[in-house]
């Protein structure tokens, strides 16, 4: 999963930036509010994390830009108030959910997890496709019933696909969720992480759409 993170905090941020990436989220982290509102209208972003009190523009500001937009990406903002004003304001201004600072990023971890069931129409954590079993909070994978060790950015793909199953998904998107903006990817590199997962769970899991992308039916 692709997630902007606009925090000016750098302690703070590091530490959320670097502990998001090991569970397998490919995380742009912006420290200002005008720079996270142009890499947010310059990207695909699955999550914003977001925080309130920002130099250049307020995370309220970029939210309502976000909304206004028409956008439906789900957003989670950080504040250090911890008044009932402050959390309805961002609430009413579109947000998803919220979290005050200080916190915990195993909570941060579960609620961005909620998050993106919400956005897939599921009730529960756990995905089920044919066999497959992919649990997020454990980033545990199934295949009936036996356990598949993934590597990381395998394990990333096939999250990312198997999320967005019935559609497909373009290259350049699936490139950015295993390299993000900045990683330098080979030429065939996708192609061989492709390979692995249908070595793996089937041949037939994932279906190349030529000149396009990949899909899981």
């Amino acid at each position: 999963m692709r997630l902007l993170l606009v925090e000016d905090d750098s302690l703070l941020g590091e530490g959320v930036r670097d502990g998001l990436q090991q569970l397998g989220y490919q995380v742009e982290w912006i420290q200002d509010g005008s720079q996270g509102l142009h890499a947010f209208n310059s990207g695909h972003f699955d999550l914003v994390v977001l925080d309130i009190m920002l130099p250049g523009i307020s995370g309220i500001d970029i939210l309502k830009q976000i909304r206004k937009s028409g956008s439906t990406t789900p957003v989670l903002l950080l504040t250090a108030r911890d008044s009932v004003n402050d959390r309805v304001t961002g609430l009413d201004s579109g947000a998803d959910d919220y979290l005050t600072k200080p916190f915990d990023l195993n909570e941060l971890s579960a609620r961005l997890r909620a998050l993106q069931r919400r956005q897939s129409g599921r009730a529960v954590s756990i995905i089920k496709h044919k066999g497959i079993m992919l649990d997020p909070a454990a980033h545990r994978v199934e295949k009936d019933g036996d356990l598949i060790n993934l590597s990381g950015r395998e394990y990333a793909l096939l999250h990312y696909l198997i999320e967005h199953q019935g559609r497909t998904i373009s290259r350049t998107r699936l490139e950015e969720i295993l390299y993000g903006w900045d990683g330098e990817v080979e030429s065939n590199s996708l192609e061989v992480f492709i390979h692995h997962l249908r070595k793996k769970l089937g041949s037939d899991l994932i279906r190349t759409i030529r000149g396009v992308g990949y899909m899981i039916e």
